[in-house]
Parts: C-alpha cells; sequence; structure tokens
C-alpha cells in the first residue's frame, strides 16, 4: 500500500496514473474540458463524479489529480486540492470557512498578503479578525472565544522565525470548536508534522520548496477529505483558483527531489547560521537551528531540522543593510524563498513595506533585518559571499 512506503519513495510514485501508453514521466492533459461517450454519462458524471472522472478543469485534471495525491500522501492528509498560486490557497482555506459575523483569531507574525486577506478583505465583509503574539499562549487562551471559527498561523513566521507551539495553540481552539489551519511554507512539508500535532487544515505555497527551481506559481490545501470536497472544492471551483495541468507537473517533477533538496538545503543553513554567530556587523543571527534561538527547543520537537531560512539583522539599518545585499555575488536579490539558488531580501521594502513602521517594530522587522534563503550552492562558497560581503559594509 502507498500509505506504507516510506517518504522518498512516496515523493516518486505516490499517485501516478498512467494513460494507455504506459508512459514513465507522468502525462501532462493540456485540455480544459472533457469528452461523454453518452449524454446520460455526462448527466451522470454532473450528478456524482468518481474520484477518476473529470469534468472540467477549473473543478480538476489527471494531472493536476496526481499532484494532490501525491502532496496528501507526503503530508499524511485525506484529501488536498491544488490551487493557482500560494495565496488563492490561503484566501480559499480561510474565505471557505468564514461568513460575516464569525471570529478568527490570528498570530500577528504574518506575511504581508496574509495579512491583507485578513485586516481588508474578510474584515471589509464582516468577519472580526484578532490578532496575537503567537509564542504567547496565555494570548491565545485569552483570544479564542466560544463564536471563533477559525485559529490561523504560520507554523514558522515570516520573516523572523518565530516557532509556535502547535499542540498547545490547537489544543486551546479545539477545545472552542475553533479550525486550525496552518500556513506551513517555511516548516515545509519534508519536515511538516503539522496535521500530527494538531492542524486541521495545512496550506502551501507550491511556489516555494515545492517546485524549488523559481518556475511556477502554485498552491495546495490540505485536509480531511469532507472539509477538502464539501467545504473547499465547491468555493475554489466556482472562484476560479485552480492550478493549471503544465504547473501541476511541474510540482510533480519537484516533489521527486524535495527532500534530497531540503535536506542539503537545512544542512547547509546551519551552518551559514553558525559560521554568522558573533560577527561584529550582525546585532543577531535568527535560525531556529541555533541553541540561542528563543524557541529552539520546541523547534527541534516540532521539526526533525532548523529549516532553509537565516534572518540577519545588520548593524547600521537600512543603508548597512542595502549595502550588504548590494555586495552579495553569489546570494542573489529577490522575494521568493525555497529556490535551488540562495535569495536574499530586505523585508521593510519589500514583502512586509505595507506595514506601519509600529507595526513592523512589533514583529521584530527592524530596518536592518534581511532574509537568506539558503539554497544548493557549496556551503563554503555561501558562508565566503556572505562574509564577504559583511566586511564590504
Amino acid at each position: 500500500m502507498a500509505q506504507d512506503w516510506k517518504k522518498r519513495t512516496k515523493l516518486v510514485h505516490g499517485g501516478t496514473r498512467r494513460s494507455q501508453y504506459g508512459e514513465v514521466s507522468e502525462a501532462i492533459f493540456l485540455t480544459q474540458g472533457f469528452v461523454y461517450d453518452s449524454a446520460e454519462q455526462a448527466a451522470g458524471r454532473f450528478e456524482d463524479c468518481g474520484d477518476d472522472e473529470f469534468i472540467y478543469a477549473r473543478y480538476g485534471n489527471p494531472t493536476v489529480r496526481m499532484f494532490e495525491e501525491r502532496i496528501a500522501l507526503l503530508e499524511g492528509a485525506e484529501d488536498a486540492f491544488a490551487t493557482a498560486s500560494g495565496m488563492a490557497a490561503v484566501n480559499g482555506a480561510l474565505a471557505s470557512l468564514l461568513k460575516a459575523g464569525d471570529h478568527v483569531v490570528s498570530a500577528r507574525a504574518l506575511f504581508g498578503s496574509c495579512l491583507y486577506i485578513l485586516e481588508d478583505v474578510l474584515a471589509r465583509f464582516g468577519v472580526e479578525i484578532t490578532f496575537v503574539d503567537g509564542t504567547d499562549l496565555d494570548a491565545w487562551r485569552s483570544a479564542v472565544r466560544p463564536d471563533t471559527k477559525v485559529v490561523f498561523l504560520e507554523s514558522m513566521s515570516n520573516p523572523t522565525l518565530e516557532v509556535i507551539d502547535l499542540p498547545s495553540v490547537a489544543k486551546i481552539a479545539h477545545e472552542m470548536g475553533a479550525t486550525v489551519v496552518v500556513d506551513n511554507v517555511f516548516t515545509t512539508p519534508v519536515f511538516s508534522r503539522a496535521l500530527e500535532l494538531g492542524a486541521d487544515v495545512v496550506v502551501y505555497s507550491a511556489t516555494k520548496h515545492i517546485d524549488g527551481q523559481g518556475r511556477t506559481l502554485g498552491g495546495v490545501v490540505l485536509g480531511t477529505r469532507e472539509y477538502i470536497r464539501k467545504t473547499l472544492e465547491p468555493y475554489l471551483k466556482h472562484t476560479g483558483g485552480a492550478m493549471s495541468p503544465f504547473t501541476a507537473w511541474v510540482m510533480l517533477k519537484g516533489l521527486e527531489t524535495i527532500e534530497l533538496r531540503v535536506h542539503a538545503q537545512a544542512d547547509s543553513a546551519l551552518a551559514v547560521a553558525q559560521a554568522l554567530e558573533g560577527h561584529p556587523q550582525l546585532e543577531r543571527v535568527i535560525f531556529p537551528g541555533l541553541a540561542n534561538h528563543p524557541q529552539h527547543t520546541l523547534a527541534m520537537s516540532q521539526l526533525e531540522k532548523g529549516g532553509t531560512v537565516i534572518s540577519l539583522d545588520l548593524k547600521g539599518g537600512q543603508e548597512a543593510a542595502f549595502r550588504f545585499l548590494n555586495a552579495l555575488e553569489i546570494v542573489i536579490i529577490s522575494n521568493n524563498l525555497g529556490d535551488a539558488k540562495s535569495i536574499v531580501t530586505h523585508p521593510t521594502t519589500t514583502t512586509h513595506q505595507r506595514l506601519t513602521d509600529e507595526q513592523r517594530a512589533t514583529l521584530g522587522i527592524t530596518p536592518g533585518l534581511v532574509r537568506i534563503s539558503v539554497g544548493l550552492e557549496d556551503t563554503g562558497d555561501l558562508i565566503a559571499d556572505i562574509q564577504g560581503a559583511l566586511a564590504a559594509i
């Protein structure tokens, strides 16, 4: 049984369906519709579409279904629905569960677009949002109410890499009957135990580690079959957030190598973080794999490794940060992460620029903070590049 396979076997073979031609690499079904043998068959399919039957690409597609089944097998979820982007996945996961008058409690340390969905989109339609310090369990207890429908958090926050005690937060939420939705991008599907630790719904931007090579946008939502097919699918198929078949094929290829890539990136990230500890140009090195990280023990209990992202807080603020970025030769400046190429960004002026100075200060996003997504380059080369750029400040 596929459920009994080890992780790497699941990642290579999970969900595979072959056509009559017996192809080795998964087929790309580039079609927006499907032909029926008879009017009766068409009517029957719209009445009750089977697991291996399809109606329209916005509802489902054989290539997309392979990706959904493979990622669900990896995550240990009953089912999954693939989306056009990571933010389509976040929006779908939340909006499909909520209506006007509902209450959401969310960790305040979120990616800027996630904050926009909560503060601007959902709030505009009458959903009440309460933000808390995600690392403070008493804050969660005080905020969650009997009418709280959803609890939302990033398992590891962007870009300050806070790690949330997921089992404790899930227990608090479930006692009030709330659904726990977790954005698991920084944790990666390789190190994820979110469902086991209490999450009800897990969301990924597949654009990041799943693709892993900067090619396509995509997202995926995972959970119970009841939630995916009865709650999420109706919302997404009617609002049009479906993943394209070509993107799904790229993501399938990405899953074949994701465990090898992410382990190598995490090992390299730890080595880079250790090499930079105590550097005179740095206020701090933020990495959950370091013993001085505030949630190091928690991170190691919930994850296998510290992840693939490091944040550096440079002395000298934004001016020093820009000099550092401009002096790098190997690490490229961009705002993605999880790529084979190492990527650096300055959150204050990019991913979190829409926040106020007060909001960024509360989250610990200083003008000197830079976020480095560690890629697959030689670790020694990366350390030399980063140390050389720090020296150039």
